[in-house]
């Protein structure tokens, strides 16, 4: 009853995580569209960097706080799979057991990068960021364990730290702008491979680790405003990124073999500082 009860709580709070990310890029969409609609409505002030856009390149930096966590396809019938001694290592004197489930938890994080952005036409640019993402992933495993007729329910957690090395090129089209204010969409491909997680495992030899495909490809979708002030633009974004490889590298283990497909998962919100 314990674990129905941690397992539907984890359930609802992911579920609540993701529906309050895309409840934020909405309304962020639809306060950009009504910014753009009563643009004709508002009185002009005077206009910061007017030629700021008719320049063929800019050059910035970017800061945000990520949020990565995975996409977690467990094998079919995983309940019904009984699992030997042999493939627990990190369970002493067990004589079998089966995992319930595997889900992904959030974690909070930070990036850093630099801009590079080329007017393609006055509405739309084309940016390439190349950037340094630093941040932990969490999978919980639900498993009951028997031993000697006696069972027990327990729950493993396995943390995956990540450095980042990202490459996202990405089209960005916006609106016109209302004095000193537009709203903008943007879409890309990212390239990243990560420093971090296989490193982290050879060292921990001892433990059990999830080891990870080094290399992923990622779509990515945000939303934000830019802002024109005095002396640069500055501009904030909500993006959400979607893994397209399976990272996860199996070996005969409990925690790798479990899992069918595991894909990556990032919502990132940044600031840009563009001159």
């Amino acid at each position: 009853m314990k674990y129905y009860h941690r397992q539907k709580s984890v359930n609802l709070l992911m579920s609540y995580q993701l529906k309050k990310s895309l409840a934020t890029i909405t309304g962020i969409a639809l306060l950009g569209l009504l910014f753009s609609t009563s643009a004709m409505a508002q009185q002009r002030k005077p206009m910061n960097l007017p030629s700021f856009d008719h320049v063929t390149y800019h050059f910035g930096f970017i800061l945000g706080v990520n949020q990565m966590l995975f996409s977690v396809k467990t094998v079919d019938n995983l309940s019904f799979i009984k699992w030997s001694s042999t493939e627990m290592p990190d369970f002493y004197s067990v004589d079998s057991a089966f995992v319930y489930s595997v889900n992904s938890v959030p974690t909070p994080g930070f990036s850093i990068g630099i801009v590079g952005n080329l007017h393609l036409t006055p509405d739309l640019n084309l940016r390439f960021i190349p950037s340094l993402s630093f941040g932990e992933r969490l999978l919980y495993y639900n498993i009951r364990t028997y031993k000697n007729g006696d069972e027990e329910s327990v729950e493993m957690r396995k943390g995956i730290t990540s450095t980042l090395v990202e490459f996202p090129l990405e089209l960005k089209y916006k609106s016109r702008r209302l004095n000193n204010v537009a709203a903008y969409v943007l879409g890309g491909v990212k390239y990243s491979i990560d420093l971090a997680s296989q490193k982290k495992a050879q060292q921990n030899s001892s433990d059990i680790t999830v080891k990870l495909n080094r290399h992923d490809i990622s779509l990515e979708l945000g939303v934000g405003f830019d802002f024109y002030t005095t002396y640069f633009k500055f501009g904030t974004e909500l993006k959400m990124g979607y893994g397209l490889n399976n990272l996860i590298i199996r070996e005969s283990n409990i925690y790798t073999n479990s899992i069918d497909q595991l894909r990556s998962k990032v919502f990132l919100l940044s600031f840009t500082f563009e001159g």
